[in-house]
């Protein structure tokens, strides 16, 4: 069942969401969205593929059912597609059901990095995977469009493509994975490479006629539970949030070069829009002024096993059951999820991803910000 959010949530976030109403805003907005990323804004690719399966307590808010989301509700990208008056993105790979595409699709996949995949990657679905499905869908949506008018109201227009916004939430995984086999000074100088992938997605998309981009930045790595209880054991790696210093600046170096990136696309393309997101500013924030928005834990997981402090192992997921020193356990589910900013060790809860939402619509994290000009009408639905 669906819990009720604590009224100091909801005051929080009509804040944020309400004061920038008050400014001009300028209305504009998409015909259709198309999202590239990993886990933060799969919603349902790595399961339709049949590569994992998640079970209860996943999607036990808001969907009261697993939907193919890494939470226990909604993500970030349900929440903006909602400010934009848009229908949540299916997710390419989903067949069943007969998905409507009209307004969108999403080809993120959980576990998803920007360079290659390897044999031992979570996700095949790389950035450049996923951008070729992007060319596959287009492709065979406008070949089927121009035999008739049937699956007009399944498929985007053809203008569509070259109206809609193209989000990406991806490079998390680039990081974080490395830090298993690479030291810090060898994953700094694989951030030029990720980057040069992803510019080499973008020209393709660009070249496909995209015009409008939306690039989120790497948030905190160094503080999701995973990694601290991973690569937090020596105190002196922590930094004052308690979070493993290392990942998080990999981040932020990440995150500059990024930045950098977006300001070198838009002089390189000067009839595009590029917005670059910061999603580490407005995590951090909410991680280290956790109570002041009304959460109780800012880096203990929600949904897992072992208890304080961290209620992570790395043995058991959330919502398994094993056999772990010879005695049955289950990594459930805490009472009230809205009390936590970490849902299952690695991805934010419904609740976290609505305050960063707010955030992100306030426009003042975003280069060039946009508080005094929405780059479409806010209709936030939550």
């Amino acid at each position: 069942m669906a819990t009720q959010k604590p009224i100091l949530h909801i005051l929080v976030l009509l804040f944020f969401i309400i004061f920038p109403l008050t400014r001009s805003i300028k209305h504009f907005k998409f015909p259709a969205v198309f999202n590239f990323g990993d886990s933060n804004s799969d919603t349902g690719n790595l399961i339709a593929a049949g590569i994992e399966s998640i079970d209860p307590p996943y999607g036990q808010i808001h969907f009261e059912k697993p939907s193919g989301r890494y939470c226990d509700g909604r993500l970030i990208i349900d929440f903006l597609l909602d400010a934009m008056d848009l229908p949540f993105l299916n997710a390419y790979l989903e067949s069943i059901g007969v998905p409507n595409f009209r307004k969108g699709c999403n080809f993120a996949a959980a576990g998803s990095t920007i360079r290659p995949a390897t044999p031992t990657s979570v996700s095949p679905f790389s950035f450049g995977v996923q951008v070729n499905q992007f060319l596959r869908f287009k492709a065979r949506a406008l070949e089927l469009l121009a035999k008739g008018k049937r699956l007009e109201k399944f498929l985007p227009a053809e203008d569509f493509f070259a109206k809609g916004l193209y989000m990406f939430d991806i490079g998390q995984n680039d990081l974080a994975g490395a830090f298993y086999s690479k030291t810090f000074d060898q994953i700094v100088a694989s951030i030029p490479f990720i980057l040069t992938e992803f510019e080499t997605g973008i020209q393709k998309l660009y070249d496909q006629g995209a015009r409008n981009f939306w690039v989120h930045n790497t948030g905190p790595l160094g503080c999701l539970t995973q990694n601290v209880v991973k690569f937090g054991t020596d105190a002196s790696k922590l930094d004052e949030l308690g979070c493993v210093s290392g990942h998080n600046q990999a981040a932020k170096l990440l995150n500059l070069q990024l930045h950098a990136l977006c300001k070198k696309l838009q002089g390189q393309y000067a009839d595009s829009n590029f917005t670059y997101v910061d999603l580490y500013t407005i995590k951090s924030n909410l991680i280290g002024n956790y109570s002041r928005y009304g959460f109780e834990q800012p880096i203990m997981a929600c949904c897992g096993y072992g208890g304080p402090p961290f209620n992570y192992d790395t043995r058991i997921s959330c919502g398994q059951t094993k056999v772990l020193n010879g005695t049955t356990v289950i990594a459930k589910a805490c009472n009230d999820s809205t009390e936590y900013v970490n849902w299952d060790g690695i991805h934010y809860t419904e609740a976290a991803n609505q305050y960063v939402s707010s955030q992100i619509l306030t426009g003042k994290f975003s280069d060039p910000p946009f508080a005094d000009k929405m780059p479409f009408l806010l209709n936030p639905k939550f």
